[in-house]
This record gives structure tokens, sequence and C-alpha cells, in this order.
């Protein structure tokens, strides 16, 4: 099948409608999810065609939804929960953190938990408090959880379906900002593997630009901004090479060491805030292991340390192309 030019979220709806077509264990639960087709109409059309014992609307209670699907888990089905905001996920963040994460290892390995949790994350919509947050870091922080994050069409239905056949529990993060951003989607192509064996594994990133003079390391909503920055600083005669990281949690060191080893500078972006996020466990993997092929320290940049600004200025809160062109100048001057 030739591929075919989709929005982000179109990608995601396909990936979804592919899986419960592939798994009759497999269901969809949420607020809103089924007639309706989610705030951002990700599920449209899913709950007609498969019915409403496959993609059930919830109440509104995101404890409720988890601890649900949770046990729902545990007797062989493969639920996948959709949290209408990054913000409300926290009323499950007891379930997620302290049973979801812990199952596995408190039972010996006797029991999985393939649950997934969708989260649309990020800014750039207009949104307030609690509609616009990146708590990405927070759930990375927790071991027994996989956290990732695509930042193309491709990547959300191949790393959607992926997420679906792990035996782990995976928390999704859609950037909802690149929702309506469009690429080629193979429909075609095979479900990925976890960590190896086949395509472009979850838990891999990628090089999403080559380049020789810096490595910028960026993941769902941001890697858009570090390849326009790279092209800004192509123009200037500077090479930046793009590393789209994918998964926050396991991290693909190997392929972030790799590239900082040949370009000698990192700059890592991501909207979430800089003070204890992804970044600084990034710069410090960086700095232990490439320490001696360093040319400047390594520079994060993100959110400010805040609770998510009103919408006239989060455009000033987010990373942007001159804030990244800026850090990589600062890089350079070493």
């Amino acid at each position: 099948m030739t591929a075919q030019t989709m929005p982000l979220a179109k990608a995601l709806t396909a990936g979804l409608r592919a899986s419960l077509e592939a798994d009759e264990k497999v269901l969809i639960m949420g607020e809103d999810v089924g007639r309706l087709g989610g705030v951002f109409r990700i599920t449209d059309g899913l709950q007609k065609d498969f019915g409403e014992h496959r993609v059930v609307d919830t109440p509104l209670a995101e404890s409720g939804i988890i601890g649900t699907a949770i046990g729902l888990a545990m007797r062989g089905y493969r639920p996948i929960c959709e949290i209408q905001f990054d913000g409300f996920v926290f009323p499950a963040y007891d379930q997620i953190t302290t049973q979801l994460a812990k199952l596995h290892y408190r039972s010996r390995g006797l029991i999985q938990v393939p649950l997934v949790i969708r989260i649309p994350y990020g800014g750039g919509i207009g949104a307030v408090e609690h509609h616009s947050e990146s708590p990405e870091a927070l759930f990375a922080h927790t071991p027994g959880l996989r956290v990732v994050s695509p930042a193309t069409p491709q990547d959300a239905y191949d790393m959607i379906r992926a997420a679906v056949v792990s035996p782990d529990p995976v928390l999704f993060f859609e950037p909802k900002g690149r929702y309506w951003s469009k690429g080629e989607v193979d429909l075609s192509s095979p479900v990925p593997s976890l960590d190896g064996g086949g395509p472009d594994p979850l838990g891999a990133a990628r090089i999403a630009r080559a380049g020789t003079d810096v490595t910028l390391v960026a993941y769902g909503p941001t890697v858009a901004t570090a390849l326009s920055a790279a092209d800004a600083l192509a123009a200037e005669g500077t090479s930046a090479e793009v590393v789209d990281l994918r998964s926050i949690s396991p991290l693909d060191v190997p392929t972030v060491v790799g590239s900082v080893r040949r370009t000698g500078r990192c700059v890592v972006v991501h909207e979430a805030p800089t003070f204890f996020g992804a970044g600084a466990e990034l710069a410090a993997r960086v700095t232990e292991e490439c320490f001696y092929s360093l040319e400047a320290p390594v520079l994060r940049v993100g959110g400010y340390h805040t609770p998510y600004p009103v919408a006239k200025i989060e455009h000033d809160y987010l990373p942007s192309v001159d804030r990244v062109c800026d850090a990589v100048d600062r890089a350079l001057s070493h």
C-alpha cells in the first residue's frame, strides 16, 4: 500500500482502529471517547464500528478509569485509556505510580499489566493550566512505566500499535499542538518491536536530520522546533544534527551519545520546565559518557519553572527557534 498524507491525529485514529481489529481483547475507555469521539476526535467513529462494549464512555473520574483498566489488564484485556488533557491525569497518579507501575515487580513477574494511557500534552493551543502541561518527567521517574511520545504521523501510527502489544504499561504522550501537522503514513507498515529486532523499536531514538556541528535532542512537540532551528542554523553555516528521542523511558542513550561524540556539542529541547526535567537526565548522561568529546557544556531549552501561563503569553514560555539558536550560539562560543 502506498503512503497516505494525513495529520498526526488521524494517524493515531488509524493506529487505534488497527489495534482494535487485530485483537478483540483491545478496548478503549475514557471520558467522551465514544459517541463524541474524544475532545480532539481521536476516537471518532470507533464506537460506531466496534460497539459500546469495546469503546466505553466512562464517568468523569480518572482514578476510576485507570483503576478499572488495571483490573481489566490483569484479567487478560488490553485497555487503552484516554485522559482528556495532561493536567487531568493527576487524580489517577496514585493508581499509576503505586499500583500500575509496580504490579509486575511485586508479583515477581507473574502478573503483566498491558495498559496504554493516552495523554494529550504540551502547549500551543491557547489553553490555560491543566490543559497545556508537560508532566512526562513525573512518570519517567517512576520505574515500571514506559513513557513515549511521537513527533510524526508515521510514528504516531506505528508507536500506538507497538504500545498496545507491549506487555508493559505505556504512558503515551501525544503532542496536541502538532495534532494537525501532516505527513506521509504507510498504513501497511509492520508493528514495531519493543526494543530491537524490527524497524524503529518503540524504545529507540532516531536521527531526524544529520549534522556535524551540534546535536539537538528533542521529542514530541519540540522535534519540529528543533528541525526549524536546524534550517535557520544551516542558513548561517552551522550544521545541526537533530535526534528525535521518541522514548523518554527507557532512554536510548547510545543513539544520543553517538551523535554527541560526532558533533562535540549538545542542546536538549523540551516544553516541560528545564528544572528537574528530562533534559537534566540527558545532560547528566551525556556529560558522563561524552566528557572527553564535549567542546561545550550541555545546554537545555525548555519551559520556565512556573505554572503554565495564560494563552496570551504562552509563546514566550514555550521553546522557540530563536531560543534554540541562541543556545547553539552559546555552545559554539566555547
